[in-house]
């Protein structure tokens, strides 16, 4: 158990540090040239990402809410990303929101998880999900204005 909580926190460690925007000591953000040309922000939905799907936080378990608060903060900025009237930076942005969604979610099957096969697959997910939020990060620095 104390490997693996090792390789996740490495994992977490090399995401934000290749990637600025994806430190979880603060809410999701996305690389400034992502936001939508007129000022289209999204912030935190009220009442929670579980008053959105009618679920009250309070009878949901750990991994259901952690699963749930990781929701909420990259899907706005998913949105946000998508808005961008460039449709490849709007892509970029939007899928990097999206891949660091994928890393949050595999990091509550790796910490509640108990399939072996299933925690296997998410430690490629983290893996493969920073390398191509790296690119995508380095491509938004290259071509975005």
């Amino acid at each position: 158990m104390n490997t693996l909580k090792t390789v996740l926190a490495a994992a977490i460690a090399a995401a934000s540090f290749a990637v600025p925007a994806l430190s979880q000591d603060q809410q999701f953000k996305l690389p400034e040239q992502c936001a939508a040309a007129g000022g289209m922000h999204h912030g935190a939905h009220g009442g929670g990402m579980g008053g959105m799907m009618g679920m009250d936080s309070q009878s949901m378990t750990d991994f259901q809410r952690e699963n749930m608060e990781k929701m909420q903060a990259t899907m706005p900025a998913m949105m946000q990303g998508m808005m961008n009237e460039d449709p490849d930076v709007a892509f970029a942005c939007a899928m990097i929101a999206h891949h660091q969604g994928a890393i949050d979610m595999a990091g509550v099957e790796l910490e509640y998880g108990k399939d072996e096969q299933l925690r296997a697959l998410a430690r490629k997910i983290v893996d493969a999900q920073v390398r191509e939020i790296d690119e995508m990060t380095k491509w938004i620095d290259a071509h975005a204005k």
